[in-house]
């Protein structure tokens, strides 16, 4: 490991010092709740009987010896997701592993799980950040019967992996390992995929080309393949230590997933309490896990959802995080790997590249993460760059060190050779507010856009500007009234073909908007999640079309370039579709004016943050 880079090191120590009394209050709270949980030899025997009166006899003899782990298992199983569908048969596979340690499990719960792939664009797509604190209040409630002595977390995708740490962190005295199902194998080439996409928003191929190029993208059970924010939950989850390393990219049905599974539950059975290498969840995401995640991310062009994952996932654990922690992360931290939508491969190709071991060995040996950061397996961080193959010998897993290197430089660079010098987040900032930017899929040429602005209310409204050929120019769109407390802040990748056909004609364009686009952010420069947002009184609001505006991420900017004074004395447009009903959005009303500000990590269970 290399001598640690002294701006992490700064941006670690302001995290813990800004965080310092929050932070211990947490410790102390679970530690109280270590000590004050009914343990099952002091629950009541109707208490303990209704807790084991499903199980099969072997299991419940186990269960009243009090001296062996039972395990929860908070699963985010349903067949509609393809990343969620192979967890069917999770249950069963661990609950025999645990045997084998006698030990036992249990299904404590299960939590909803939404695609934004079903719901994009549609109302239902108003629901999905929403759902992440509610995932962390039903892993809550899955685990409040306090049966348990670890847990196994069953979530892969965008807001599900979120929000089941954000509701194990509430019980910080277990152990926890996530179970991941790994993705699909690779389909129709990224590339084409965009091609067909921006043909089609062209009107130069029609929906049965589109719907047949989307079904030979995703075309079988397991994680969609590009780099969004499922994945990027994966290689999140590894950098903590919270995942077996080398785990997340194995395919459904390889058969190294199921004994990587069976590992699993054997490891989460090892750590309790009830044996000699206890290891909280609460306390392995500390500050310098929190930094290894993000530089994870920054080093792989993670999703921008995770500007507002970290910081509610931090907020959990006692931490406090902002923007500027990540962009000055950012700023050290290089580019390693190119996978769609920052280059053309997909994780399949990462995996097989080396993967994450080989980056966190990059990273790890260029002083930008933590190799003494405390894990849920091995010794501690500086093990992850180990890789998992099968034990040809028996039914188990072997490790061993990965390679030294990338096996693929096209795909997964080097320290002394990134694809960029800096990790492509960009924290923008002006007279608006203040805003993210993933840079690393734009080029450079289109990083400063200087140009009036189109102001819409309604992502839909884009469709009839373009077809009607008055956004042929250059162009600023802003599209406001997207935020937490105004829809919930839906993902906006309608968007996404009539700005890139826009910029491939050879016109200046940028997005603006206090809603968010996501992992799959493209290469059109999009200053989003901006706050504050249009509906709590940012200027937002008060912009009009024609306003010449200059977002440029070489500088950090974001900036009306008009009279400032005559734009604060303007009325501030009325917020569209106040009533905000159909499809269950009615029901959401109050978690959506709880909600924080993107910064904050739009939480409504941490508005205080």
């Amino acid at each position: 490991m290399g001598q640690l880079n002294t701006t992490v090191a700064a941006v670690t120590q302001r995290i813990v010092e800004r965080s310092r009394g929050l932070r211990a209050d947490y410790l102390a709270q679970v530690r109280q709740d270590r000590q004050d949980r009914p343990s099952r030899g002091k629950l009541s025997c109707g208490n303990l009987a209704h807790g084991f009166a499903a199980c099969g006899a072997a299991d419940k003899d186990s269960l009243k010896l009090m001296q062996s782990a039972n395990i929860g298992i908070v699963t985010a199983y349903n067949d509609m997701l393809s990343a969620h569908q192979p967890y069917a048969a999770y249950p069963d596979l661990i609950k025999q592993a645990l045997r084998e340690m006698g030990c036992t499990a249990q299904v404590a719960g299960g939590v909803p799980a939404m695609c934004d792939g079903v719901t994009q664009g549609q109302a239902g797509m108003e629901l999905s950040l929403l759902s992440r604190d509610l995932i962390a209040q039903c892993t809550a409630v899955a685990l409040s019967h306090q049966m348990f002595d670890g847990v196994l977390a069953l979530g892969i995708c965008d807001k599900i992996v979120p929000g089941l740490l954000m509701g194990v962190l509430g019980f910080g005295y277990l152990p926890v390992l996530f179970v991941p199902a790994g993705p699909m194998p690779s389909g129709l080439p990224n590339k084409e995929k965009q091609r067909i996409r921006q043909l089609y928003a062209e009107g130069k191929v029609g929906r049965d080309e589109l719907l047949q190029a989307e079904a030979d993208s995703y075309h079988s059970p397991g994680t969609c393949t590009f780099y969004g924010t499922a994945n990027s939950n994966q290689v999140v989850l590894e950098a903590m230590g919270l995942q077996l390393p080398s785990s997340s990219f194995v395919n459904p049905d390889s058969p190294l997933r199921a004994r990587l599974t069976r590992e699993t539950s054997h490891q989460v059975g090892r750590i309790t309490a009830l044996g000699s290498d206890y290891r909280p969840v609460g306390e392995i995401v500390d500050e310098r896990a929190m930094v290894n995640a993000t530089v994870a991310l920054l080093a792989t062009g993670g999703s921008t959802n995770h500007t507002m994952h970290l910081v509610a996932i931090a907020r959990a654990a006692g931490i406090i995080m902002n923007w500027t922690d990540l962009a000055d992360l950012s700023s050290v931290v290089p580019l390693l790997a190119k996978v769609y939508p920052n280059g053309q491969a997909d994780v399949n190709h990462f995996h097989a590249a080396g993967g994450t071991a080989v980056l966190f060995r990059q990273l790890l040996a260029g002083g930008l993460m933590y190799g003494d950061a405390r894990t849920a397996w091995g010794k501690n961080f500086a093990d992850f760059t180990q890789e998992a193959h099968m034990d040809m010998a028996g039914d188990g897993v072997q490790w061993r060190d990965s390679p030294l290197a990338s096996l693929d430089k096209s795909v997964l660079a080097s320290l002394d050779a990134p694809f960029a010098d800096e990790g492509g987040l960009r924290l923008l900032q002006g007279n608006l507010g203040r805003s993210v930017m993933k840079v690393s899929a734009v080029g450079a040429e289109h990083w400063v856009v200087e140009a009036p602005a189109v102001v819409l209310d309604d992502q839909d409204q884009l469709a009839g500007l373009f077809e009607s050929g008055q956004l042929h120019r250059d162009c600023v769109v802003v599209v406001r009234f997207q935020g937490p407390q105004a829809l919930g802040m839906p993902e906006l990748h309608k968007l996404t073909p009539f700005l890139s056909s826009l910029q491939d004609q050879g016109f200046q364009v940028a997005l603006v908007t206090d809603g968010r686009m996501s992992g799959a952010s493209g290469k059109v420069p999009a200053a989003i999640h901006l706050v504050p947002e249009a509906m709590t009184g940012g200027l937002l609001a008060k912009l009009r079309d024609g306003d010449l505006l200059r977002v440029d991420a070489a500088a950090g900017e974001l900036q009306f370039l008009g009279d400032l004074h005559e734009l604060h004395g303007r009325a501030a447009a009325p917020r569209p579709n106040a009533g905000q009903r159909g499809c269950g959005r009615e029901l959401f009303r109050v978690n959506r004016l709880a909600t924080s500000t993107a910064e904050q990590g739009a939480s409504f269970l941490y508005g205080d943050a």
